[in-house]
């Protein structure tokens, strides 16, 4: 659950653009134009990286590595897992929970959303936006 940063290397293939992440298994993509495969090279690193979180493998460190064949070229991209894990990750879960009954009269009296409240305290609580 970080920033990253790696080494991408984009090759035109008359549609576009493939992208390969040498330094990840599997990390690969495509774009129709630059613009396009500059955007999904940020999300197939981040959802691979999230992956690699979530099962607990081990992330390697990004490589310096920069040569290329005379029609590719690098360019470094990053990603933040948490915000990623934010987007993709967002289904609700039933929690139960107990509070005084006085607290739960006043809190109904005034329209609290319990949910709201619980999530804007966990966040807090947390120090994540």
């Amino acid at each position: 659950m970080a920033k990253y940063v790696f080494p991408a290397v984009f090759t035109p293939d008359g549609k576009g653009y493939s992208v390969v992440f040498k330094d990840l298994d599997a990390c690969y993509t495509s774009g129709d134009s630059l613009e396009n495969a500059l955007f999904m090279a940020e999300d197939v690193l981040a959802l691979t990286l999230y992956d690699y979180e979530e099962e607990g493998r081990d992330i390697p460190d990004p490589s310096n590595k920069t040569e290329t064949a005379d029609n590719e070229f690098v360019n470094f991209i990053r990603c933040d897992t948490d915000e990623y894990r934010k987007r993709v990750n967002n289904r609700a879960v039933k929690k139960t929970l107990t509070i005084p009954e006085w607290l739960n009269i006043r809190a109904i009296e005034a329209n609290i959303n319990f949910s709201q409240v619980l999530q804007d305290a966990l966040k807090e609580k947390l120090g994540v936006a």
